[in-house]
């Protein structure tokens, strides 16, 4: 199995690309989606990986300074990559690759010059940059059977193989028979937008090796680092002194409080790193004075922790309460059933009786301050935003 090195993508993918087999980003345009080709190739270096990587829109040099924007130094492991160039001779450039294609714009001159390093090369992975620039190069037509004899080689060369796509507007019939018939993977790459793109998402639309995961994740390009998971917006809220400044501490990789004599009197901020996935989470003041605000404190958040004090019921319907105010009831939301550790701590069972919270809502017992059952929280509310998405 060939990783793609992507967070959450090889979980959906049953642990990557078995060998032979080939995945092709389809990026919507507009969207950061070239570096996802790019991700794949320097994970599987890393590990040691044989790498090919079809270049067709820019020289070898300014493709290796695409990488190291990203912070990935490539010159570290020239024993394991190799640079196809189907870009120099385009423009009359010389090249100093072993690898280099005569002719861009004819698909077979393409396919031979990948052949040769497949045949040189065995058993690693072959990354194109962009099928998109050949396909707007060599015509739809060439370009489909290119992908046809790859497969060939492919499996000829126990070779897995990994395309970025820009579907841009090409006829219907390319970009079915892209989806649907010369790739074994689709993993889509696309954009929430509304005038311009606001946000970032991935998911596998497609996979014949294993079961499909219905998962979509949504994701930002660090620099350096790379695609990183992201949920822009987690909100934390709760009743007074139920340890939401606490547990966003405790979550949290890093985190702020505005407090007055220990009291939250504004916003809590935290952000978190996890497996890969990076969030940023935000905490309301739980005093009824600051409700006039809740509704805008909840606006754009895509799930909720609602922190309860496990030890005073009381406090309940006032909890319930908050979920209302915020907006948010509906969204993905797991109750952090806190102060497990105290005399009186309600169970999780009991609490949901008395708090009359549907079954679908989990409720986990945690200890905010020693950290107890916060990463199980935030797996929980993550895995229940991704199949929203």
């Amino acid at each position: 199995m060939i990783e793609t090195g992507i967070p959450k993508l090889d979980e959906y993918l049953d642990g990557g690309i078995p060998t032979g087999k080939s995945l092709v980003y389809l990026i919507h345009p507009g969207v950061e989606g070239d570096v996802f080709g790019m991700q794949s190739l320097y994970h599987n270096l890393e590990k040691g990986v044989k790498g090919i990587y079809v270049t067709s829109t820019a020289s070898p040099h300014a493709i290796r300074d695409r990488f190291e924007e990203l912070g990935w130094d490539l010159n570290s492991h020239r024993d394991h990559l190799i640079i196809v160039d189907a870009y120099s001779a385009l423009i009359g450039q010389d090249s100093e690759e072993r690898y280099l294609v005569e002719d861009p714009e004819d698909t077979a001159s393409i396919l031979k010059t990948v052949e040769k390093a497949l045949e040189e090369n065995p058993r690693g992975l072959l990354v194109c940059e962009s099928l998109s620039n050949i396909m707007d190069l060599a015509g739809e037509e060439d370009t489909l059977q290119l992908l046809q004899d790859f497969h060939k080689v492919l499996v000829l060369y126990d070779t897995v193989s990994i395309c970025n796509f820009t579907a841009w507007p090409y006829s219907d019939e390319t970009i079915r028979r892209i989806k649907d018939e010369l790739f074994n993977a689709v993993v889509k790459v696309g954009g929430i937008a509304e005038r311009v793109i606001f946000g970032q998402y991935y998911g596998v639309s497609k996979v014949d090796w294993t079961q499909t995961k219905d998962a979509t994740m949504l994701f930002r390009v660090i620099k350096p680092g790379g695609v990183k998971a992201f949920i822009p917006k987690i909100l934390v809220t709760g009743p007074y002194h139920a340890g939401k400044s606490t547990f966003i501490h405790s979550i949290s990789t890093r985190a702020v409080s505005v407090n007055r004599l220990g009291t939250t009197i504004a916003l809590d901020h935290g952000h978190i790193e996890h497996r890969g996935i990076s969030a940023d989470i935000f905490g309301t003041p739980g005093q009824e004075r600051f409700d006039p605000i809740l509704k805008l404190l909840g606006g754009e958040a895509l799930g909720v922790f609602l922190v309860v004090d496990s030890t005073q019921p009381t406090s309940f319907p006032r909890a319930k309460t908050m979920l209302e105010l915020t907006k948010t009831f509906g969204l993905p939301t797991v109750v952090i059933a806190n102060k497990q550790d105290l005399s009186g701590a309600m169970k999780p069972d009991d609490l949901r009786d008395r708090m009359k919270l549907p079954r679908d809502i989990p409720i986990l017992p945690a200890v905010a301050t020693s950290k107890t059952g916060v990463t199980d929280a935030f797996e929980m509310l993550l895995k229940r935003i991704m199949e929203g998405l």
